[in-house]
Order: C-alpha cells, then structure tokens, then sequence
C-alpha cells in the first residue's frame, strides 16, 4: 500500500510539473511569434531543474496529456503530444504515442516547426519522425503550437 502512494503521490507531482511547463510554454509560442529576449532568459545556466518549460517536460518523459491554463482572455486547454508521425498533410499531422494513443493535429499560420535545431515546415516532415507537438484544443480540434523534431544524437 506505501509503494501505491509514493507511485500516486509521484505521478501527481509530475502532472504538476507538466501543466506549470505547458502553462508557460504554450502561451509563449502561441502569442507571439518572435518573442523579445526576457530578464530571464539565461537563468537556469548551470541550474538542474531550472531552463525552459519543454525541456522540464521532456525530462518527465509523459507521452501526452492535456491541462486547463488561466490566460488574460480566459481558460484555455493545453495539450501536447510525444511520439512518431503516422500521417503529414497540407494542413496538419497525425502522431502515435507509444501507448497506442493516435491525435490528429492541425496547423495555421502560428505554428512554429523545428526539426533538428533548424526552422522547418510541414513539408519537412516526414512519416516516421519521432516528434514533441504542444498546442490547444477546442473541442475536437487540437492545433500544435509547436512541432518539434529533435536533433539526431
């Protein structure tokens, strides 16, 4: 029973920390598309735990989830999704998660595409790419924010 709550206890924890990451993360990439540079923009140099939103998330190692944030215009929910790309169309792309879990996701004009360190587009992505997608869904439309393939090691 102890090892139960420790699990739970832990899992809260890192759907905590998720939903802070998405809560900063999303917003800032949906709001404006060339960010200015911040005070803190190098504050977590050389401080575990510390640095930007995603890659707090991608320590977590979830594979997808969603969380309701508070904005200035109201609650909006922040999703994102980890895993390869099983389809890419004109207008978006469809991702499957390891545990099977399969969203299709749409892109406008605010999406914002990487792939190995580099600007991209979805013309630059191809079946197979394993892939981290944040963005927002309104009702059964999720739109990424971001697509990120990243670097090979």
């Amino acid at each position: 029973m102890r090892n139960n709550r420790k699990t739970i206890a832990a899992g809260a924890g890192a759907a905590g920390l998720l939903g802070l990451g998405l809560y900063f993360s999303v917003p800032a990439f949906a709001d404006d598309p060339a960010p200015s540079p911040s005070p803190t923009a190098h504050a977590g140099k050389g401080h575990p735990g510390k640095g930007h939103p995603l890659r707090r998330a991608r320590a977590l190692r979830g594979v997808h989830g969603e969380a309701t944030v508070k904005r200035k215009d109201g609650f909006h929910l922040a999703t994102w999704q980890r895993g390869k790309i099983t389809a890419v169309s004109a207008t978006g792309v469809t991702v499957r998660s390891d545990d099977g879990v399969s969203w299709t996701w749409t892109s406008d004009g605010k999406t914002h595409v990487r792939k190995n360190g580099e600007k991209s587009s979805l013309k630059g992505l191809a079946g197979g790419d394993q892939v981290l997608v944040a963005g927002e869904r309104s009702g059964g439309t999720r739109t990424a924010r971001v697509i990120r393939v990243p670097r090979d090691r």
